[in-house]
């Protein structure tokens, strides 16, 4: 007997008749005589209602409350899939996430996972209970509910999968796998059988929609046997392996290409050019906790500097006026921002043994006359930021020119 845990995502839940089928599929899984515990996420569309209704109370919503507002998406679903699994004949218990529980730290709306404890669920379990847990949400030690950020429902059942001990964690989505793009932006992208964890960490901090990189982090930390399966086609998916020799002994050079459009820059411009300057610019940036991705600082010839970094566009508003503070404190001359860029990357391990990446990369660029902004690079992974209203042309380009086309279609 295995003990699997199988996430469904918001689309895979969208309605009652999706989740009648969830149901099914639940069934059937644990027909084969394994332990279920399925881990589920709003129905499609939901969160973005309950955030609509927070914002319209107030334009900065009491952090608590938020989170009390939005996590209650998933206190629908979990109840109406018990209740779909329970019309099927097959035993069912619905768990919140403080019901579990799965205890966080305090930072409400991008809360941290610090322990599970899976008495009740193994209990459940134990009596032939299919589990439905509630993702996206757990419980701080005051005893208030916390969510995890959005996606934090792959979050929680990896998490789960690593705290209960299980055989492996399968991901449902509305895809069938992880694809070497985003099939709606190139249509000849195609199924990777395979991935690294390295991979697809890089991919999912890159922008990759199909695994929040939180989920990834903690599969790759725990050894988490992970694969990501389509909820409504059959087949395979993908494999996401713990090394590269896994993949096979002639890996390809590279696996993905990336991107992100939720990428807004800052510049602070005319900085006096001397030590401790990057950690007075940041170090506000970090305590008001809006995470900074990519950074540049240029040295000018009048003893000063320019000093650049990237943020979600979520942050990039409140990252503006700290800035602006931080202007006026250090006497810096001006203060610009940019929220019409995107970040594009090539991710592979198969870099780590080829030499002329970046050169192919820029000159595929160079061709459609695509100016490249900001350049980071990784041991596996080379980024670079771009204006917004080049991407797809940029991500078709770079997918033609490393010959990511294969002979499995996307879907």
């Amino acid at each position: 007997m295995a003990l699997i845990v199988q996430k469904y995502g918001g689309t895979s839940v969208g309605d009652v008749e999706r989740i009648q089928h969830v149901a099914r599929k639940v069934a059937a899984a644990r027909a084969k005589g394994d332990q279920i515990v399925v881990v589920v996420s709003a129905m499609s569309g939901e969160t973005n209602r309950l955030i609509g209704l927070a914002q319209a109370i107030s334009e900065q919503p009491d952090p608590r409350e938020y989170d009390q507002i939005v996590a209650s998406g998933e206190q629908v679903t979990i109840g109406l899939l018990a209740m779909a699994l329970k019309e099927l004949g097959v035993p069912a218990r619905s768990f919140l996430g403080l019901q579990v529980p799965i205890r966080t730290d305090d930072v409400h709306s991008k809360a941290r996972i610090t322990e599970i404890d899976g008495t009740a669920v193994h209990a459940a379990l134990a009596r032939g209970e299919v589990c439905v847990v509630a993702g996206f949400q757990g419980v701080n030690a005051a005893g208030d509910i916390t969510t995890l950020g959005r996606g934090g429902s792959d979050t929680t059942g990896v998490a789960l999968a690593a705290g209960l001990g299980a055989d492996e964690c399968q991901i449902y989505t509305d895809v069938d796998g992880v694809y070497t793009t985003d099939p709606r932006v190139e249509p000849k992208a195609r199924r990777l059988e395979r991935v690294t964890f390295e991979e697809m960490l890089e991919m999912a901090s890159l922008g990759s929609k199909v695994l929040q990189i939180r989920a990834v982090e903690f599969a790759g930390k725990y050894r988490v046997p992970l694969r990501v399966l389509s909820t409504f086609e059959d087949g395979p998916g993908t494999l996401i392996t713990l090394d590269q020799e896994q993949n096979g002994v002639e890996d390809p050079l590279i696996s993905g290409i990336a991107f992100n459009r939720d990428e807004a820059q800052v510049t602070l411009q005319g900085v006096p050019d001397r030590p401790g300057i990057a950690a007075k610019v940041l170090g506000p940036i970090g305590e008001a906790n809006i995470e900074v991705d990519m950074i540049v600082q240029n040295v000018g010839a009048d003893a000063t500097t320019d000093f650049t970094f990237t943020v979600h566009k979520n942050d990039y508003k409140r990252a503006l006026a700290l800035v602006e503070t931080i202007r006026e404190q250090l006497g810096a001359r001006a203060v610009k921002g940019d929220s019409d860029i995107a970040k594009v990357s090539v991710v592979g391990v198969g870099m780590r043994s080829h030499a002329g990446i970046a050169s192919d990369m820029f000159k595929a660029l160079a061709t459609e006359n695509i100016n490249i902004r900001m350049i980071s690079t990784s041991e596996i992974k080379i980024s670079v930021v771009i204006d917004e209203k080049y991407l797809e042309l940029a991500v078709r380009t770079l997918h033609r020119a490393f010959e990511l086309e294969g002979a499995a279609p996307a879907a």
